[in-house]
């Protein structure tokens, strides 16, 4: 199974004024609603425009892959009427959605347990993902029943099965390729919306050296100017990848 980009511990990557590969939680969505004194659920068909919002965004300013957090494997937790409510939505997302991003060139991945999920959802992910999967313009990739220590260990299983004589000797350069994000580069940039900052259990492994930018903004309301703040403020980060602010001073008059 070929890998085709590098581990930052291993390899530096080359850095580019515009991210690569944007992350993002998507939070807020609820307290968006709430706060206009609307259910829950709508801030979250609300969110839905955020994401057209982004991806024309992300396309026009070059981006190469943006993945989107849209449901945790711990978000079982929450009142069964909105998960049955995001399920639906996620469905109809897939109905409505996927033929504009076919026409716009945008590859569409999946990633995260789909063993939950009902059939006819699973269906239209692997339609959608087959319909799309040679387009080039951008990677649009959606987490879905995802957790970082669950594609760790699903990544630690399936290579143990495809190599059992040599289970106790692995490299990391061996385990990446069965991770769920094997065919894009690590995450230049995260970004979390809605005030809160932590991770999540997102990407644990793909954002050792990735740039965190944490907004108060609820994801609803989050647009394009926030997007270009974000970006601004990567593109004020030293990124060092373990080198000294002298290395990089020292390479920057060699070049």
């Amino acid at each position: 199974m070929a890998l085709p980009f590098f581990s930052s511990t291993r390899t530096i990557p080359d850095i580019t004024t515009v991210p690569r590969h944007i992350a993002i939680i998507m939070d807020g969505n609820g307290r968006w609603a709430k706060q206009r004194f609307m259910p829950r659920v709508m801030g979250h068909q609300r969110g839905v425009e955020t994401v057209r919002e982004m991806v024309k965004a992300c396309r026009q300013l070059g981006v190469e892959y943006l993945t989107l957090f849209a449901f945790s494997s711990e978000n079982w937790r929450r009142p069964a009427d909105e998960v049955s409510f995001l399920m639906q939505l996620f469905l109809k997302m897939l109905e409505r959605e996927v033929g504009k991003l076919h026409e716009n060139n945008i590859r569409l991945k999946v990633i995260g347990d789909r063993s939950r999920f009902e059939s006819q959802l699973v269906r239209y992910i692997e339609e959608a993902e087959q319909l799309t999967a040679n387009n080039t313009s951008l990677t649009l990739t959606i987490a879905a029943n995802y957790g970082g220590r669950w594609d760790i260990m699903q990544a630690m299983h399936a290579l143990s099965q495809a190599h059992p004589e040599r289970a106790t000797a692995f490299e990391e350069e061996e385990l990446a390729p069965y991770l769920s994000m094997h065919y894009a580069p690590e995450p230049d940039l995260f970004i979390r919306t809605g005030g809160e900052q932590r991770i999540s259990n997102f990407l644990l492994w793909q954002l050792a050296y990735t740039e965190l930018y944490f907004t108060d903004t609820l994801w609803p309301a989050f647009d394009r100017a926030e997007l270009e703040s974000a970006i601004q403020s990567y593109q004020k980060r030293e990124r060092r990848f373990g080198r000294t602010s002298e290395q990089l001073s020292e390479g920057k008059t060699n070049a």
